[in-house]
């Protein structure tokens, strides 16, 4: 089969803007979902819409898969799966490694090939060159359709652990949702006390801006085992979060937050590591839950 026709299955923001970007790449591109108005628009721009998911799999030997997770999968392709032998499954739904490792091994039972991948950009930058996805999986099938995966966004090949581009991803997204919310808990704090969030987003956009170079002092102390506090140290850590918690509080704000930061820091002193720099939390974090 030509690789110049691609069907994508699951049509929400994600999935549609990549059919989008097939379309304007000039692919022949079959759509399917489970809501088929959904294809609407791409219909009026010339893809094919599928009634059936094994007539959206007969349609192109590469199947991209935009869908929440591998369950969603699973529940879409399983009643399917005689029609999957000889496809291509570029699964971009987020789910975790382990199952991502799952998910290629039960394609390749139903005669098919899977490649992980990670899209590090929503719906708005899919189409340019300037954003990438991770990818894992088999080596050889990357790099014979790494030019279809480009229509999408640049690439990222992590390796043939299917499981990895999965990992990057997640990685990502704990360093993504966790910086938001803390974004998001400053606006509130901020509001608490009259302060607009246009009056403080620039020096919030300042302090995560400097980031980097925090991140690349600590990166080669860490790998090195180093954790002496000569920059600073957890029990400068802890009263500086115990006054954010204060000022929360003090201003009818939930402190839940910062207190879980707060609670991080507390633990690492407890353990012994008081005067270490807060790298330290690297290897607690690693030892899992505090009992």
């Amino acid at each position: 089969m030509s690789t110049s026709s691609v069907t994508v299955i699951g049509l929400g923001p994600m999935g549609r803007a990549m059919a989008g970007a097939y379309l304007d790449a000039g692919y022949r591109v079959t759509v399917w979902n489970r809501t088929a108005s959904r294809a609407d628009e791409l219909v009026a721009r010339g893809a094919v819409r599928a009634a059936t998911v094994e007539e959206a799999l007969a349609a192109g030997e590469v199947v991209v898969l935009s869908l929440t997770d591998y369950a969603a999968m699973y529940a879409i392709l399983e009643p399917a799966a005689p029609a999957l032998a000889g496809r291509v499954l570029v699964n971009l739904s987020s789910d975790t490694p382990e199952r991502a490792r799952e998910g290629a091994a039960w394609a390749a039972k139903h005669g098919a090939r899977h490649l992980t991948g990670g899209v590090q950009t929503p719906p708005s930058g899919i189409g340019s060159p300037e954003f990438d996805t991770f990818y894992s999986g088999p080596r050889d099938l990357f790099e014979r359709y790494e030019d279809v995966l480009k229509v999408i966004t640049g690439t990222d090949y992590r390796g043939e652990d299917p499981g990895l581009a999965a990992l990057y991803y997640q990685l990502q997204m704990d360093l993504f949702w966790t910086a938001l919310t803390a974004w998001l808990h400053t606006l509130a704090l901020a509001d608490a006390h009259g302060i607009g969030a246009s009056e403080i987003t620039p020096y919030a956009a300042q302090t995560l801006g400097g980031m980097g170079q925090f991140l690349d002092f600590y990166t080669p102390r860490i790998e090195a085992g180093r954790h002496s506090g000569d920059v600073e140290r957890i029990s400068m850590a802890v009263a500086s979060m115990e006054h954010v918690v204060h000022t929360a509080r003090d201003a009818g704000v939930d402190p839940a937050l910062p207190a879980a930061v707060l609670g991080a820091f507390r633990r690492a002193a407890a353990e012994g590591y008081a005067e270490d720099s807060l790298t330290r939390l690297f290897e607690v974090f690693g030892r899992g839950a505090a009992a």
